[in-house]
């Protein structure tokens, strides 16, 4: 007599971010496909931070419905990946480890700031920096030392930074036109005739601005005007290339310094591939010469760089002037393409608390493990 079969362990990734939380279980192993699900609600934000149990309740229904589709019993390991966890992240930090484990039977749970999970969806579990950006902009690195921890650039939010990024280069644009409308130095007609066609007149646009509560988006709504303008008009072109240079500046600040060759540089991820290209560049293996062909022994570690995010789908007329800037302002670093998104990089991570393989650096507010 066959003895029944024993149910495969799964494991649970959550990004829960500003366009909504999605959700996905996995075989712990990798060994097959994922069941996913999404809602376009985000969890609240209020005076205790973000809303732990808001998220609950759209997470935990979730997690019955797309295990009971896969034949579960339970969660060996959940990972949360949430936009606020590194510093409103309290109250899910007190809530979630006992919610969790008493709804789906958990054992490990990691919760993460969405830019580790980001980070890990790109690049795996290897060294080097990942560029976030959309409305705003955050770059985050990692050695993989403990002594290193993670590297955070930017991400302060449009009033304080976020430089390069949607709302920063939408309100660039803005600020050409209106300088075109009232006839200043530095202004550009092509982007105030992109206002107008977008937004009406121009005395107008102070009064759709300034009340609105979600002023970032509005402003890095205008982000893809001023790229499709750039190919014409030289002021359109100059905010992009600014930009190019504070994405570069940022990828820099968060990328580990270059040093001796260690350990941590040659660590396998199955799920990166040598030879991978970056809008059809193609770009060395771990495994390959320097970039002019030379062997690298003795010249330090390379690391990866990689860009997500929405704000570079806008292509060449933002990612051209920032290959440019990263050659010059991180020369020890190699352009990738991103693997994956948040929500894998927070599957990888619930994957390898399972089996004792998570290689990135715990941290109190960006990655905390609790067992």
């Amino acid at each position: 007599m066959t003895a029944p079969a024993r149910p495969s362990s799964h494991v649970l990734g959550v990004d829960s971010g500003g366009s909504g939380i999605r959700v996905a279980l996995a075989p712990a192993d990798g060994g097959g496909p994922s069941l996913r699900w999404s809602s376009p609600v985000p969890t609240a934000v209020g005076p205790a931070g973000v809303d732990a149990r808001g998220l609950l309740a759209q997470l935990l229904p979730a997690a019955r419905e797309l295990l009971g589709r896969a034949g579960a019993g339970r969660c060996e390991a959940v990972c949360v990946g949430a936009t606020g966890m590194a510093g409103m992240g309290d109250e899910l930090r007190a809530v979630l480890p006992a919610a969790l484990r008493e709804a789906l039977g958990t054992r490990r749970l990691a919760l993460a700031s969405d830019a580790v999970t980001a980070y890990v969806g790109a690049l795996g579990q290897r060294p080097g920096v990942v560029v976030a950006a959309g409305t705003g902009l955050v770059a985050l690195g990692t050695d993989l030392s403990p002594e290193g921890g993670w590297r955070r650039a930017d991400g302060w939010g449009h009033l304080l930074g976020d430089c390069g990024g949607g709302a920063w280069i939408g309100r660039a644009g803005l600020e050409a036109a209106m300088r075109a409308h009232d006839g200043r130095a530095g202004g550009s007609r092509a982007l105030l005739d992109r206002l107008r066609a977008v937004f009406g007149p121009a005395e107008r646009l102070p009064g759709l601005l300034y009340p609105r509560a979600d002023r970032p988006a509005l402003l890095a709504s205008f982000a893809p005007e001023v790229a499709v303008c750039a190919a014409a008009d030289p002021v359109a072109a100059a905010i992009l290339r600014e930009a190019a240079w504070h994405i570069a500046g940022t990828a820099a600040a968060a990328c580990p310094p270059p040093g001796p060759p260690s350990d941590m540089s040659v660590i396998s991820d199955t799920s990166r591939a040598p030879g991978r290209t970056i809008s059809g560049r193609e770009t060395p293996g771990p495994d390959a010469d320097g970039p002019s062909g030379e062997a690298t022994e003795g010249a330090g570690v390379t690391y990866e760089v990689a860009l997500v995010g929405g704000l570079f789908r806008m292509g060449d007329p933002l990612l051209a002037p920032v290959r440019e800037e990263l050659q010059k302002q991180l020369p020890h670093a190699r352009p990738v393409d991103a693997a994956g998104e948040p929500l894998d990089g927070a599957l990888r991570v619930a994957g390898a608390l399972v089996t004792d393989s998570l290689l990135v650096p715990a941290d109190p507010a960006m990655l905390r493990i609790i067992c």
